[in-house]
């Protein structure tokens, strides 16, 4: 069985990222799966809609389950994580684009503090 050189370069560039690399790749695919499910709404494909928000979901449980409370932190980025969540299920019954906006907005936010802790974490 031979190995697709691209999908081993992706597994092998994800082994050697930081945890604050890997966090804003997180954020990332967040963004772009909320991007996603605003384009598919706009186009009225309501399938491919609750598609990319069930995944934008999966992201957010995930960020959240794997949360490490020794942080002081953490408690807050919790309850942040579940209001992301909140409005996910909000935004999937809506259907209101400007919600999804809201939403984006505010993980934009968080992703780019956490993106400035990493460039002070790694100089």
């Amino acid at each position: 069985m031979t190995e697709n050189p691209y999908q081993k370069y992706k597994e092998e560039a994800v082994m050697t990222m930081t945890q604050g690399e890997m966090l804003l790749l997180l954020y990332d695919e967040l963004l772009k799966r909320l991007r996603t499910a605003e384009f598919m709404l706009e186009k009225e494909d309501y399938k491919s809609f609750d598609r990319q928000s069930e995944r934008a979901a999966a992201i957010v449980r995930y960020l959240r389950d794997v949360l490490n409370f020794d942080y002081p932190i953490s408690m807050e980025l919790y309850r942040m994580y579940d209001f992301f969540l909140v409005k996910i299920s909000r935004i999937k019954a809506s259907r209101k684009a400007e919600q999804i906006g809201e939403l984006k907005q505010l993980v934009q936010e968080l992703r780019d503090a956490f993106g400035e802790a990493e460039k002070k974490v790694s100089e």
